[in-house]
């Protein structure tokens, strides 16, 4: 398993693409700038992928990248036996996942993103409770799926979480209103799906290369 690497870039947030399903695709968003890629784990999603998927993106990317399991209400024992056979070197919650769960994966060395929402539970004055995350991840939460289903909203809403956990900001974030959600929010990460792609599960370059030029030239 790749040793787990969540420094923060220091001038700008830390730049996550979620959502990928291809190796090549994976590798060229690091390429491209990205410090993290995330691979779901969620038969619902429709880029959920496959152990067997994920080990093979997990494999032709470079080491410094963390790529992170993104879980919907599972328990320990589903999420590690994924960790353990892709080399995942982090884990997104994004269900009603307990402190006490988040505690334990954060006690096996791995990134721990905690999803917290703007319209139901968890919520981010629930931040607290999470401690043992390594993020708290501001998400819309208004929608069939878990995740921001492409969903713009307030996104100073989520500004106070800094407070208590360090802040990924998500939800409906594009290159066109990236700068914008930066300078509202003031996130130490950003977390991007649907917003730049071309369509489920593959992410359009240009789209990715503009959203991460954006964040560099603030």
């Amino acid at each position: 398993m790749k040793q787990l690497s969540v420094s923060l870039p220091g001038h700008r947030p830390l730049i996550k693409i979620c959502g990928l399903t291809r190796p090549e695709n994976a590798l060229a968003c690091a390429r491209a700038g990205a410090d993290a890629i995330g691979l779901v784990f969620f038969e619902k999603s429709p880029r959920n992928v496959s152990m067997e998927t994920a080990r093979s993106v997990n494999r032709v990317l470079p080491a410094h990248i963390l790529t992170c399991g993104v879980f919907v209400d599972e328990s320990f024992e589903f999420i590690m036996e994924r960790v353990e056979h892709c080399g995942l070197t982090g884990v997104q919650l994004h269900g009603q996942e307990s402190p006490t769960l988040v505690k334990q994966l954060a006690e096996q060395n791995l990134c721990v993103i905690k999803a917290l929402f703007a319209t139901r539970k968890p919520d981010l004055s629930d931040a607290h409770l999470y401690e043992a995350a390594s993020f708290g991840l501001a998400e819309y939460g208004n929608g069939i799926l878990p995740g921001g289903n492409a969903e713009t909203w307030d996104y100073g809403v989520s500004a106070g979480l800094n407070t208590r956990l360090p802040l990924m900001l998500a939800g409906g974030l594009t290159p066109e209103n990236i700068q914008k959600a930066l300078q509202i929010a003031n996130p130490m990460a950003v977390d991007v799906s649907s917003g730049v792609e071309k369509a489920h599960g593959l992410k359009d370059m240009k789209k990715v290369t503009a959203f991460i030029h954006k964040i560099r030239s603030i």
